[in-house]
């Protein structure tokens, strides 16, 4: 399940468009999930428990920490999870960071 600011939920067709554009895609699924489930390509794994700091590195750090750009609190951010719970989660502790 995938959830977006202005569409709380998205389907995988939905997804693949936005996509295309310049769309962050965060999933926060736990490492385990995705070796046994399998990676969603051009995303990028943050488990929940790990997000609010990450959110809150700096962008060197985060590089270094998961091998992508930093999203900036303007970007575009989607975020997945199995259920779409920790999703819901993710988005409301991006929002609260200030991310729009």
């Amino acid at each position: 399940s995938f959830c977006a600011g202005g569409a709380p939920s998205l389907s995988y067709p939905e997804l693949k468009e936005l996509k295309k554009t310049n769309v962050v895609h965060i999933d926060v699924r736990e490492r385990w999930e995705i070796d046994r489930f399998g990676k969603i390509p051009a995303s990028i794994n943050i488990p929940l428990g790990e997000l609010v700091e990450a959110l809150q590195m700096n962008p060197a750090e985060f590089k270094e920490q998961y091998n992508q750009k930093m999203p900036s609190k303007s970007d575009p951010v989607v975020f997945s999870c199995l259920a779409g719970n920790r999703s819901k989660q993710a988005l409301g502790f991006a929002i609260s960071l200030g991310f729009s």
